[in-house]
């Protein structure tokens, strides 16, 4: 069974996802506010798949339970809610760990479509934990294929699913300039509905994680006006 946890406060909001969600089969547990998303989260115990939060809630906002969550479990799939204003937001969001962003309004097939993109990625996960091992290595450091996790100098990196497929990618093509759209598509899939920025983001995250010092990035490259490559 796929199982998500819709956080939004508004509840004409929250009954529009829930049902279209119901739809699509996934069991969907409801809260109106990050307090009682915790909760429910807590209670499940790990039987949660993916979280869609709205930024905007009473009390604790969306992107401090995402920074909440994203510390408990770096494979459960994120999705923020967000309104066009909430630039700032969204990149606060991914920041934090977030793994997508939904901008209001949208529409079911959009809904579905991206929490269908998110969920198969934990779902690959997950069946990987259960297959041979492979590990792909790259100067410092080794990628378990199996286990999902980055190795550097021996020391594991914590990735979210989403940084995870970046770096697979990057270790499959090393030296090699991919641009923005390659990488979106290859992460987020052939029909991904957002923006390429979304990338630029997930990159500042890796940066912070794998370079020594990331302001000045040995391995993780710019090219300009095209994307990213990688370095040993």
């Amino acid at each position: 069974m796929k199982r998500i946890l819709c956080v939004e406060d508004e509840t004409n909001i929250r009954e529009f996802v829930v049902i279209n969600l119901q739809r699509a089969g996934y069991e969907v547990f409801e809260a109106g506010s990050a307090e009682d998303a915790l909760e429910i989260y807590e209670k499940e115990q790990g039987r949660i798949d993916i979280a869609l939060l709205d930024i905007m809630l009473p009390g604790m906002d969306g992107v401090t339970l995402c920074r909440r969550l994203r510390a408990d479990n770096d494979k459960l799939g994120i999705i923020l809610l967000t309104a066009k204003t909430q630039e700032m937001d969204k990149v606060g969001g991914l920041m934090m760990g977030a793994d997508d962003y939904i901008t209001k309004p949208f529409s079911p097939g959009e809904l579905v479509a991206r929490i269908d993109a998110l969920h198969r990625r934990v779902t690959l996960a997950e069946q990987a934990n259960s297959g041979f091992a492979e590990v792909i290595t790259s100067g410092d450091f080794a990628l378990n294929l199996r286990s999902r996790t980055l190795i550097k100098q021996g020391k594991p990196i914590e990735l979210t699913q989403v940084e995870f497929q970046i770096m697979e990618y990057f270790f499959e093509n090393p030296g090699k300039a991919l641009e923005r759209r390659d990488i979106l598509t290859y992460v987020w899939g052939e029909g991904y509905f957002g923006e390429e920025k979304i990338v630029d983001v997930n990159i500042r995250r890796l940066r912070i994680k794998v370079e020594d010092d990331p302001s000045v990035p040995r391995h993780i490259i710019t090219v300009w006006g095209l994307g990213y490559k990688w370095e040993i």
